[in-house]
């Protein structure tokens, strides 16, 4: 409070606050509390101006991969409300032009180059680059696969050292590409640049080359990706299950795995497992 020659006191100004605030303990005695370092900011700075630049910019025309029809399972027959007339079309983001906005430049910039010296040029390796909703995806053609990740990994202007998880997807309805395999990078040197890498194979030959020659850790994720989905990483050192016991039949996670499932008591009522309930298609 400070006293005014007219009238009693008042409060201090925002600007005095701001002044009396106390440092805080282990911030190296010199930055008030709240406040973030140079080093601990910049990676959060980097993704916050990459996030804004790609939604300033549109992305290519979209993908359709699928095209949903009706709604609460009910397609015909038996519906009445008219939901049964619905589609709606399942659309993925197309390949997004230049400039694509934050570090997402660099890392095309670094990729092409490292490339040019490789036996896959970066045309024939890249099928095409997505920026969407502040992250890049990469998506590479299976049988280049391998030499893209060592050039991502080793290239000093890439450094993607860590590769923290393998995923795989099933879209039954995408001839020819039914199976994806989505591969998380992280940049340590580049202050945690992120960057999604996704292969995709028909389900008719379910084959993608392994990257734990390159990434050690990835061999349960890749492990995993087979047992769930099916995909088979030619060059793995002992692709076997990792969840379902070895004898399991197929592969759980994909969409035209059957439910099954065991009946359930409940205060003398039973119901049945999901694949013998009344199905209204």
């Amino acid at each position: 409070m400070s006293d005014t020659p007219d009238g009693p006191a008042t409060p201090a100004s925002a600007g005095d606050e701001v002044e009396k605030m106390p440092h805080t303990i282990g911030s190296g005695g010199d930055e008030p509390a709240g406040s973030t370092t140079r080093d601990d900011a910049e990676p959060q700075r980097e993704t916050e101006t990459a996030l804004e630049a790609s939604s300033r910019y549109d992305i290519g025309e979209p993908v359709q991969v699928d095209e949903r029809r009706g709604l609460f399972g009910a397609v015909d027959g038996a519906d009445t409300s008219g939901y049964g007339g619905l589609r709606t079309k399942v659309l993925f983001p197309g390949a997004s032009p230049r400039p694509y906005g934050g570090f997402f430049d660099e890392v095309a910039d670094a990729l092409e180059l490292a490339l040019s010296g490789e036996q896959a040029a970066y045309g024939t390796a890249i099928e095409r680059i997505v920026v969407d909703r502040g992250e890049m995806t990469v998506l590479v053609r299976r049988e280049h696969l391998a030499e893209v990740a060592r050039v991502l990994r080793d290239d000093p202007a890439l450094r993607f050292e860590m590769c923290l998880s393998v995923s795989g997807v099933h879209y039954p309805h995408e001839t020819g590409r039914e199976l994806h395999a989505v591969y998380h990078l992280t940049s340590l040197t580049h202050g945690g640049r992120r960057l999604r890498v996704e292969v995709t194979t028909p389900d008719t030959d379910r084959h993608i080359p392994s990257v734990t020659a390159v990434w050690p850790g990835v061999d349960w994720h890749e492990r995993e990706t087979w047992d769930m989905f099916g995909i088979i990483f030619d060059g793995h050192p002992a692709l076997t299950r990792i969840l379902m016991p070895d004898d399991w039949p197929g592969h759980p996670q994909r969409k035209d795995y059957p439910l099954g499932g065991v009946p359930v008591e409940y205060k003398g009522g039973t119901v049945p497992p999901p694949d013998q309930r009344r199905s209204y298609i």
